[in-house]
């Protein structure tokens, strides 16, 4: 990616982390508990609508396999989130992996400015359907999810620091998508429409396969 931020940007992520501080300290106690999300609670089901009944058992020979890998967006108290949920469409349990910045609501205020330490595991709202403003899922068959689930755990653990412009939760999808082979859109834009903009590029693909190492 050439863009990079210009001096424009960061004046306006000092607005921003202004008006941040006054608009989410109703929600900053919320915020503090958000590591306490159970994977385990939710089932890892579609949320698009279903295929008539006619069409559902061909499409699912077609297009979808033992693994998956969701792209997905969320609201939040400003900006929102991008993240994604994998696993085994067998199972209820979910992984959930995005980029946000560790600690209480002035971690992330500060993260307009400068680079914070980052989380990538779940947070506060990424089980919850009623925050979802956007997802694209696609499937992947079992050798091809062994790879791009050790991409993600890998990714995880080389994010070590998350800032608003240049190191944030879009980039951190962005990664997961383009490892997969996926077009990816410009990453500095809000999350929902980065994942609408994911999913409209790649035609709204639902099977994934990598190409042979």
């Amino acid at each position: 990616m050439t863009n990079k931020p210009d001096r424009s940007c960061i004046l306006a992520g000092l607005a921003l982390a202004t008006l941040i501080a006054c608009t989410m300290a109703s929600a900053s106690a919320h915020e503090a508990n958000k590591r306490v999300a159970d994977a385990n609670a939710l089932a890892t089901t579609d949320t698009a609508r279903p295929a008539p009944q006619s069409t559902r058992r061909a499409i699912a020979r077609a297009e979808k396999g033992p693994y998956y890998v969701d792209f997905r967006a969320r609201t939040a108290a400003s900006w929102g989130h991008a993240f994604v949920w994998y696993g085994k469409t067998s199972e209820r349990a979910v992984e959930v992996a995005g980029l946000t910045p560790a600690g209480d609501t002035w971690a992330y205020v500060l993260g307009h400015l400068t680079w914070v330490p980052a989380e990538t595991g779940a947070s506060y709202g990424d089980l919850d359907p009623d925050y979802l403003t956007a997802n694209y899922r696609v499937y992947l068959n079992e050798a091809d999810a062994k790879r791009v689930f050790a991409y993600i755990k890998k990714l995880q653990a080389s994010s070590p620091v998350w800032n608003a412009e240049t190191t944030n939760c879009t980039g951190f999808i962005g990664d997961i998508a383009e490892f997969m082979g996926l077009q990816v859109p410009y990453r500095w834009q809000r999350p929902e429409n980065f994942v609408n903009r994911l999913k409209e590029m790649n035609g709204g693909r639902q099977m994934v396969r990598l190409s042979a190492e």
